[in-house]
């Protein structure tokens, strides 16, 4: 894996997009800590300006308050140095068309695919999900791959994680990554 470090030129942020439970918190710090660039979780920095968790803000204020103070601070991560880093957001930043139009402007957008069972594992025993507590977390998991998939689509690459250890997903994505880079040489070349 040490050769892939020099080999892997970044050049622009990376934002890990994908449901909750695929992995975009871990593979993304897992990224930035083999690239050596800072890792951000923009729900993190949303609770930090909010002075309050995310569940808090969807109860007091709603989905939509959230979804603005969402926008805001993830053009603020972008605008700020370092300006070579891994975001990893939350589910529905990508959904929101301001969030989606500027981060594929402006970086390198990683989908972070899984399957239903997969999501369900990860996330039954979490309660920092606002979608999902209180209610039957498969249903509303099965809705939002229904409804998500095809905008997570648009990402500039998908990478499907499975019920594997984080240094395999981790070795796919920077597969991803080096293919993404070897076709843009090429494009570049023609």
């Amino acid at each position: 894996m040490r050769n892939n470090k020099k080999q892997i030129k970044i050049d622009k942020p990376i934002v890990m997009v994908g449901l909750m439970g695929a992995g975009k918190t871990s593979i993304g710090r897992a990224l930035a800590r083999h690239l050596g660039i800072p890792f951000v979780d923009s729900d993190k920095e949303i609770e930090k300006a909010a002075g309050c968790s995310v569940v808090d803000i969807f109860s007091m204020y709603g989905e939509k308050e959230f979804r603005r103070v969402e926008e805001k601070v993830i053009e603020r991560l972008l605008d700020t140095p370092p300006f070579i880093k891994v975001i990893s957001t939350g589910e529905g930043a990508f959904i929101t068309d301001a969030v989606r139009e500027m981060v594929l402007k402006r970086t390198l957008t990683i989908w972070l695919k899984a399957d239903l069972e997969l999501l369900v594992k990860r996330t039954n025993f979490r309660h920092t999900r606002p979608q999902l507590l209180n209610t039957d977390s498969r249903q509303i998991l099965a809705q939002l791959i229904k409804e998500r998939y095809d905008i997570y689509a648009l990402a500039d690459m998908m990478v499907e994680t499975k019920d594997e250890n984080i240094h395999k997903t981790l070795s796919k994505v920077l597969c991803a990554i080096e293919n993404q880079n070897k076709q843009k040489e090429e494009n570049h070349e023609k």
